[in-house]
Formats: C-alpha cells, structure tokens, sequence
C-alpha cells in the first residue's frame, strides 16, 4: 500500500494536540489593528478549535494527524 501525502499547508495552518484535538489560529489579527480593542485582540491571537463540520475535512488533509507538529 503506498504513503499517503500530508497536505502541506494544512500542516502549516493546523497543529494537533496530544489528545488529539486539531487548534487553528483565529481571523483577522493580520492588519487593522489600531481600531480593535485590547481584550479583542488577545482573544483572537490565542488559537481556537477546528468546528465539528470542519474536523473530517482536515482531517482528510493531515494522513498523519500525530506527526503534524
């Protein structure tokens, strides 16, 4: 049976956590920062979980989901 290939920029957007939960980063901190709230901010540079609906594609992306650090 051959490899599967990891989907490399999904590597790159996701990180699985040791229970095996896939974290992204949150929207809209790339620019327009001057206008947004201090408590606004910190709240989204954290990262969040991937929603239900969207976990089995991800998942489809990262074969490997431990080794997608």
């Amino acid at each position: 049976m051959p490899k599967l290939k990891t989907h490399r920029s999904a590597a790159k957007r996701y990180k699985v956590t040791s229970s095996g939960k896939i974290m992204k980063r949150q929207a809209g901190i790339g620019h327009l920062l001057q206008h947004k709230s201090g408590s606004r901010k910190r709240r989204i540079f954290k990262m969040i979980d991937v929603s239900e609906s969207h976990v089995n594609l991800v998942s489809k992306e990262l074969p490997y989901k431990k080794y997608s650090r």
